[in-house]
């Protein structure tokens, strides 16, 4: 019974992982509303078509950084939540707004900014949890907040305090819940439908009226106010550049609301088309509590579509798809799981354990490789355009090497890797996706060629190689300091792999950093600038070139190459987020805040790993004597 069981767990453990996860895949059913169609509606924000499910997630993690929205979030743990989908968040807010605008959607950490705003503390009676606010709550006093943000935006970033960072993203935040609330309609429009008709009805009147004012003629003063008031409230919606929801009209792009409403009138302008009028009449079914009118209109707006924009939807219903399977999200619960039993099986030698980990390792290397490719189709990009699909690339590639590295070993180190890095770079995928769509254009500084492609990848796979070679180390220290495990043969094994992935590292970084010359001197003239980035990517080939250069000439032994591979994470952690900090240089596409302070934390945890890899051996736990 016993060999049955240590045969078949692994498998079973793997399968049941794998329902898990398509258990995750399918949307669940409707009960009213279409929310899963209405998400499927193609839209322009950030450059790019995309679904409105994603400019909900995306929104929804710039505002509370989830992408489900808890109504009541004062409640307690043991209380059931109530939680509403990104989708059904944005119909509200964009088709009635006076709903929406009573639901905590807004973080706030910043105690002085909740202090200025006069917002309640974590008051269940109150119903507030001191960190989730509405619109309706912060309306109340932004003039407070508007004097602030003035001040705040003649402060350079890296001088603020962080009360004054908190500003400037509540004012972000602020202003694109407001570009949200009138990408459809007005957001103070009582019924939009009878107001639209309203509207058209008085055009031919109003315009008549303004041009005979402008003429210095008799005019119908009640037309003339009516109209203009119509066209300062299309004006502000338009000012407040949200999203393209408009369709291509002919000869026209994709077009925002408050842009194709102020076209209407003008000789030459494109008339109130059918997109207009059936976005109207959602509004008025959903904010009627009508779903059977609301879906009916979206069907006809979806019919609207399919002449034109057949290769849109589709692009949209895949892109739907992706965000609900959540590739990297899965992938990254399995790979804590597997990263569990592979240390526990260091403590018992439990071969079962350590195959399990191998096997759930394999499935989520498996999810990890779908959902790269499935971005990559999207985009029709490389696999690494941004900060945040480099995480991405990164903790696959340092996956992959993990997964031959237990091949050969077969003793969990290499699983353990495999585990840990591509839990830690979705982590770090998960938080940089907080600043907004992850799958945005390019810069134009990245417009993609042959060679750009080779580069990120061939640089990125460096980077992945040198964060393995250092997490190796951090195995190597770890274990030996804290725990009896690191015998003789480990840590010998443990320093082959660190030299094999520092052999591996060097020649793909060396490769990329090339490449990227000969990139930069087709896209910017020359082929070395000295540009921060640039400088970090032939830092880390130094770096590892050093490292081979004392091993090769017998100035360091095991531990010292385990100390240098330390080092190698601060170099490449640098190489690959810090330069971007600096806000200068042509690579300064990926500048993040909140990235400065999480790599302060890691680089002073490298060191501190370094500092205990110098300690003498006598301090190690796997090198003191036994007791009798």
């Amino acid at each position: 019974m016993k060999t049955i069981f240590q045969k078949w767990l692994p498998p079973f453990l793997m399968f049941a992982m794998a329902l898990w996860f398509f258990g995750k895949v399918a949307a669940p059913p409707d009960k009213d509303f279409a929310f899963t169609k209405f998400g499927e509606l193609p839209v322009t924000a950030n450059g790019r078509v995309q679904p409105l499910d994603s400019l909900a997630r995306n929104s929804l993690l710039q505002l509370r950084e989830k992408q489900t929205l808890n109504l009541e979030p004062w409640r307690g743990w043991n209380e059931k939540p109530k939680i509403i989908s990104a989708t059904e968040w944005l119909a509200n807010v964009m088709l009635n707004p006076a709903v929406a605008d009573n639901w905590p959607v807004f973080r706030l950490d910043n105690p002085d900014l909740i202090s200025l705003l006069k917002l309640p503390d974590k008051d269940t009676a109150k119903k507030s949890d001191g960190k989730h606010y509405s619109w309706n709550q912060i309306s109340t006093n932004v003039g407070a907040l508007e004097k602030e943000s003035d001040r705040v935006e003649k402060i350079e970033a890296a001088n603020r305090t962080a009360y004054e960072n908190a500003i400037a993203k509540m004012h972000e935040r602020l202003t694109l819940y407001a570009q949200l609330k009138n990408a459809v309609q007005p957001a103070d429009a009582a019924d939009w439908p009878a107001e639209l008709a309203a509207y058209e009805k008085l055009m031919p009147a109003g315009v008549a009226a303004i041009k005979a004012q402008q003429a210095g003629a008799d005019y119908d003063k009640t037309n003339f106010n009516t109209f203009v008031a119509f066209i300062e409230t299309f004006q502000f919606m338009a000012g407040l550049e949200p999203p393209l929801i408009l369709p291509p009209n002919g000869s026209t792009q994709w077009r925002r609301m408050g842009d194709a409403l102020l076209d209407a009138p003008r000789p030459n302008g494109v008339p109130i088309d059918d997109a207009i009028r059936t976005y109207a009449k959602m509004a008025g079914a959903f904010a009627a509590n009508q779903p059977d009118a609301f879906n009916a209109a979206l069907k006809d707006y979806d019919s609207l579509l399919v002449p034109t924009q057949s290769k849109a939807m589709a692009k949209a219903r895949a892109e739907v798809f992706f965000n609900q399977m959540e590739p990297f999200y899965h992938a990254m619960v399995i790979y804590v799981l597997a990263g569990l039993l592979a240390i526990f099986s260091w403590f018992n030698l439990s071969e079962t354990l350590r195959r399990s980990a191998v096997w759930l390792i394999a499935l989520a290397f498996v999810i990890h490789t779908t959902g790269l490719i499935y971005r990559m189709v999207l985009e029709g990009r490389p696999p690494v355009t941004n900060l945040y699909s480099s995480a991405i690339f990164i903790g696959w590639g340092a996956c992959l090497l993990g997964i031959i590295l237990e091949r050969f070993y077969k003793n969990g180190i290499g699983a353990v890797v495999s585990a840990g890095v591509g839990f830690l770079t979705l982590i770090i995928a998960h938080h940089l996706a907080l600043e907004g769509d992850t799958m945005e254009m390019m810069r134009a500084v990245l417009d993609t060629n042959f060679w750009l492609a080779t580069h990120v990848v061939a640089v990125t796979t460096g980077y992945a190689s040198t964060f393995v070679a250092g997490f190796l180390a951090l195995i190597y220290v770890g274990r030996g300091v804290f725990t009896k495990t690191l015998d003789a043969a480990t840590g010998k094994n443990l320093a082959r792999m660190i030299y094999g992935i520092v052999c591996f590292a060097t020649l793909f970084s060396f490769v990329g950093t090339v490449l990227g010359g000969i990139w930069a001197d087709q896209s910017w003239g020359r082929f070395w600038g000295w540009d921060p980035k640039e400088n970090g990517a032939l830092i880390i080939v130094l770096w590892n070139a050093l490292i081979l250069h004392l091993r090769w000439g017998g100035m360091i032994r095991d531990r010292g190459l385990v100390v240098c591979a330390l080092g190698g994470n601060i170099v490449t952690s640098w190489s690959w987020f810090g330069v971007n900090m600096l806000g200068i240089g042509l690579h300064s596409y990926g500048f993040t805040e909140a990235a400065f302070q999480w790599l302060m934390l890691f680089v002073a945890s490298q060191l501190a790993c370094i500092a205990l890899g110098l300690l003498p051996t006598k301090w190690w736990k796997s090198f003191q004597p036994s007791k009798p």
